[in-house]
């Protein structure tokens, strides 16, 4: 990275205008993105205009284009809906509007759109794009504007970013609103639950969706709902008494209520609507049952957004702004979005070809079809969900392999879900499944039990670790005391090397043949001595999986861990009444300390999703000069309308630099100019009911899990055992950019710093200029590593998404 490519970010929107809009149906997370816009314009010299209204603002001027300012977008990032209004515009539809929309652009020297919208919008701002030059000319014929305004608008750059709580547009792995959307649901399922419980209720839950099942799909694998209607997989023709038979099944089974989720667009094979009141009539009449419609409406839409949103809508508005300025009259109109956890650039109207050829699909009845062009992570989706609801649990054990399943380390949310549907699917393949309660310590005491079906119902949903993990205390407080030194008995209870003799009589006594570990870094450092173990104890030599749950998320080989997305909203939410609770004092600074242990991915995430000023981590050193600017950098903001600071500091990221200290620091420093107050969040950040997405990942991590440890049983049968001993037979199953792939622990060792048990090298460390940034620091930021324009067609082949 060349100084001169660094000082080109700063500059490269000298002399340049971009106007950005929100449009359509609005979705939560679009402040955040006109935020990141505004502010990363402003800070490479850019002029940034805001449209209100959305089109109908572009084609009325006047004041609906105002020029915005750092300040104007402070305070929106945790807001829902769209701040800067958002209209549906008949008048852009015909030229004329559009005429007028160009005359209102010119006039100010935009040549630069930024539209945050659905498809419909997406699809206007390419068509404006495409006349932009004949339009240019009629402006110019009819004398209202001059050849010198024609020519330096020559021509117009325009990138969209997909805000719809649908996810309904292909190309984009998650679009801005969906994750908020997902959280509003999860937790009026979850409210539902309870009283479908108490009564022994069926309910009907109908939510939004009218071309996609996205919602109604993520929804029923993230409460193990009984059964899901959605417009790509219509049921087959008996599916009343299917439908049926499965929910007296389910009764039958001791469970006391029945979900069905269904998405407002359902349909049969015939493109007839199923409408949720037909099914609650199907219900009534068939079984009796005592059945509710609830219809959720536009209480999905609403409300704060969630962490994911917020980060989701920053990155893409930074990614934005730099394609915008980096656009020549060559350049396609392009959609940022986001693909596993990286910024990807894709032309705007493949990726409407796409969204359309779904449309079509489903209007040809050709199901299938429209399935595939949903992309992979949806037919994954598509998949665990139609294993885990739809297939009956066999009655004999025909594989009968025994496989155990455990966690350990400390708790985290989502472990519960990824026990579920571990033990779930590994009952479908007909397998006896044991849980071992309590860890490796459980493990070695022999504290195992057989779990049938029924064992893990309503687990989904359930925060902390039902099984009990044994952890000696929280992962990073006293790490230190773990591994490495001979001071304690503390290794005794987590690890299992001082365990190895009544650890191996147990799984000869229980016939074991297989494990999976969920759990953070000491499921992982656990996983290397089983396999350092084999040498010495052939009981161990079975096949082994992790699945990395840990709200730290410092296990090597994956890029999010179970429990970190939980963690992560749990630090937002707080950190969002924390600033709130200065609403209306004088200026105030907080200094607010996370989990984690030396891994610094809390602190910096949160710092992004809160709009902190820094975010102190062990990975990025900083001394007390550092210290010194962040105060001087509060005091000079103190002096704008802004009155509020935000300070994150990581648990572990300097000893002596401690939360204390700085809140001293800052309290000298800032005498008569604002007033500090300290927080440590503390141990709420593990527990609360798991995200959607904590218990979307969990479920799929362990349905993935289970496949791969009946895979490699079978391979490692010899002479009527199981004998394991390859470096592929213990495996880390982690998120890698846009898969999920198994990697031996083995492999993983030398990316692995134990001293401070983190990977060496970790992703989100390129997200902390963008924070920095937001946070109005003069920084460099390293534009080398930017998404650069993929072709949909060719990733959707190539691509192995989650």
């Amino acid at each position: 990275m060349t100084h001169e490519e660094h000082h080109a970010a700063k500059t490269l929107g000298i002399g340049k205008a971009i106007a950005v809009l929100t449009s359509g149906g609005d979705a939560q997370g679009m402040n955040a993105a006109v935020r990141a816009v505004v502010r990363v314009g402003i800070f490479t010299g850019a002029r940034v205009f805001f449209v209100h209204e959305g089109y109908q603002g572009l084609v009325d001027g006047g004041d609906h284009i105002k020029e915005a300012t750092w300040e104007s977008v402070s305070m929106m990032l945790q807001l829902g809906g769209t701040v800067i209004g958002s209209a549906r515009c008949k008048d852009f539809r015909e030229r004329e509007g559009r005429l007028r929309a160009a005359y209102n652009l010119v006039k100010r020297g935009i040549t630069n759109l930024c539209v945050i919208g659905g498809d419909g919008s997406l699809t206007g701002a390419d068509t404006f794009r495409s006349e932009w030059s004949d339009l240019l000319s009629d402006l110019q014929k009819a004398g209202k504007i001059t050849d010198e305004e024609a020519t330096k608008s020559s021509y117009l750059n325009i990138v969209g970013l997909v805000g719809s709580i649908d996810n309904d547009f292909c190309g984009t792995d998650m679009t801005i609103g969906t994750d908020s959307a997902l959280h509003r649901i999860m937790e009026i399922v979850d409210a539902i639950t309870t009283t479908a419980q108490s009564h022994q209720r069926t309910f009907v839950l109908e939510v939004m969706g009218r071309h996609c099942g996205y919602l109604a799909l993520v929804t029923s694998l993230s409460c193990g709902a009984d059964w899901v209607f959605i417009p790509e997989c219509p049921p087959d023709d008996d599916w009343e008494e299917h439908l049926c038979r499965r929910l007296s099944e389910t009764r039958t089974r001791g469970s006391r209520l029945n979900i069905i989720i269904v998405a407002e667009g359902a349909i049969d094979k015939n493109g007839k609507p199923i409408t949720s009141e037909d099914i609650k009539n199907l219900v009534v009449k068939r079984l009796g049952y005592d059945t509710r419609v609830t219809v959720l409406g536009h209480v999905q839409r609403g409300g704060t957004p969630s962490a994911f949103d917020r980060i989701l809508g920053s990155r893409m508005g930074v990614e934005a702004v730099m394609a915008l300025l980096e656009g020549t009259p060559d350049t396609p109109a392009c959609v940022v979005s986001l693909s596993g956890n990286q910024a990807v650039r894709l032309p705007l109207m493949e990726c409407v070809q796409v969204t359309k050829d779904v449309t079509k699909a489903m209007d040809e009845k050709k199901f299938d079809e429209a399935l595939k062009l949903r992309g992979r992570s949806f037919m994954n989706n598509w998949e665990v969900y139609k294993l885990l609801a739809h297939v009956r649990p066999p009655v004999s054990k025909s594989g009968s392999h025994t496989v155990a399943v455990m966690n350990v380390g400390a708790p985290a949310a989502g472990m519960n879900a990824a026990v579920r549907s571990t033990v779930r699917i590994g009952l479908i393949q007909g397998n006896r499944v044991l849980v071992v309660h309590d860890g490796f310590e459980g493990l070695a005491k022999g504290q195992i039990e057989e779990a049938g079906w029924s064992y893990v119902g309503g687990w989904t949903g359930q925060g902390g670790s039902k099984l009990g993990t044994k952890s000696c205390c929280h992962e990073g407080r006293h790490a230190h005391l773990n591994i490495f030194s001979s001071s304690g008995n503390l290794e005794l209870q987590t690890l299992p090397k001082k365990s190895f003799e009544q650890i191996s009589a147990n799984i000869t006594k229980f016939n074991i043949q297989g494990l999976v570990i969920i759990g953070g870094f000491e499921a992982y450092t656990g996983g290397l001595e089983l396999m350092e173990g084999r040498k010495q104890f052939d009981e161990l030599c079975i096949p082994f999986v992790v699945i990395p749950a840990t709200v730290s998320n410092n296990v090597p080989g994956s890029d999010f861990s179970v429990g970190a997305d939980t963690a992560l909203n749990t630090i937002c939410t707080t950190c969002d009444r924390i600033k709130q609770s200065a609403a209306g004092t004088k200026r105030r600074v907080f200094i607010i300390e996370t989990m984690g242990g030396y891994c610094g991915y809390l602190a910096t995430m949160a710092g992004l999703a809160a709009g902190a000023d820094a975010a102190y981590i062990f990975e990025e050193p900083f001394t007390i000069r550092d210290l010194q600017a962040n105060v001087e950098h509060l005091v000079q903001k103190m002096k704008t309308t802004v009155k509020r600071g935000l300070v994150l500091r990581n648990e572990k990221c300097n000893e002596n630099y401690t939360t204390d200290f700085i809140f001293n620091l800052y309290s000298e420093e800032g005498k008569g100019i604002f007033d500090s107050r300290k927080n440590v969040l503390g141990h709420m950040q593990q527990g609360g009911s798991p995200t959607p997405f904590d218990r979307n990942f969990a479920t799929k991590m362990g349905a993935k899990a289970m496949n791969w440890m009946s895979g490699k049983i079978k391979e490692s049968y010899r002479n009527g055992r199981i004998f394991a001993n390859t470096p592929d037979s213990g495996c880390v199953l982690g998120m890698r950019k846009r898969a999920l792939v198994f990697q031996p622990v083995a492999e993983l060792k030398d990316q692995t710093d134990f001293e401070h048990r983190i990977p060496k090298e970790q992703w989100w460390l390129k997200l902390r200029p963008i924070l920095k940034i937001l946070a109005k620091y003069e920084i460099d930021l390293d534009t080398s590593d930017h998404a650069h324009l993929e072709h949909i067609t060719r990733k959707r082949s190539g691509e192995a998404a989650v």
